[in-house]
């Protein structure tokens, strides 16, 4: 075999690889947008039939992991909105992603302020990292001995809503859909993925049932 030919040779290959990679890239694309597609109508359904229903907040809610959230009222969910962006990708039109977002009141409707303190600094943590994630107002103040001025604890003023949230994020190039699940069943945030193929009526009535606290295999 001459030079050229072996030139064309590997030429011809490298064509081959990069055919293969734009045929997966394409499909990638094309199976998120049709889960997209179908989880945007399921998720605005879905939002429209929890704001009549306007189910209790399954599972425990306490930023200590001690005191309940809201004290002794039970929390609802509340006010459900869904939405979508969508961005330009490979000059063609595609989803960013899909949000859902949903109150957490207590199920009286009364907001309170509640209050939490903590004087170790594992408990510090794990209280501001939830009133983060929960996008709860708050104040913090600094417990001091009165006579030394020595720090004794931390107390926080906050109140009692909070916010949830899922979102869908597609990977385009991989095919798959990244869920984000916040504050369901609890104060955190839970993380998977599917390929879009996966991401069906099915599933999704999975996440459905975890978000009014029925048995599921979501995640």
């Amino acid at each position: 075999m001459s030079f050229l030919s072996e030139l064309k040779s590997r030429a011809n290959a490298l064509q081959g690889l990069q055919l293969g990679a734009q045929r997966d890239l394409v499909a990638g694309t094309q199976a998120c947008e049709v889960a997209c597609r179908m989880a945007l109508v399921y998720l605005q359904d879905l939002c429209a039939q929890l704001n009549v229903i306007q189910p209790p907040a399954p599972g425990v809610y306490s930023l200590d992991g001690k005191a309940p959230f809201a004290g002794s009222a039970a929390l609802v969910q509340r006010n459900f909105r869904c939405d979508a962006r969508r961005k330009m990708l490979r000059n063609a039109e595609v989803f960013d992603y899909i949000g859902v977002g949903w109150d957490l009141l207590p199920v009286t409707g009364l907001v309170a302020t509640h209050t939490v303190t903590v004087n170790f600094p594992p408990d510090l943590e794990r209280v501001t990292q939830r009133l983060s994630v929960g996008q709860i107002q708050h104040e913090r103040k600094d417990q001091r001995h009165p006579e030394t001025n020595k720090l004794l604890a931390y107390v926080f003023d906050y109140q009692t809503e909070s916010r949830a949230f899922i979102t869908l994020t597609p990977d385009h190039d991989t095919g798959c859909i990244a869920f984000r699940v916040s504050n369901v069943g609890g104060f955190g945030v839970h993380n998977t993925s599917y390929p879009g193929a996966q991401v069906t009526h099915r599933l999704l009535d999975e996440l459905a049932k975890k978000l009014v606290g029925q048995p599921s295999r979501f995640g």
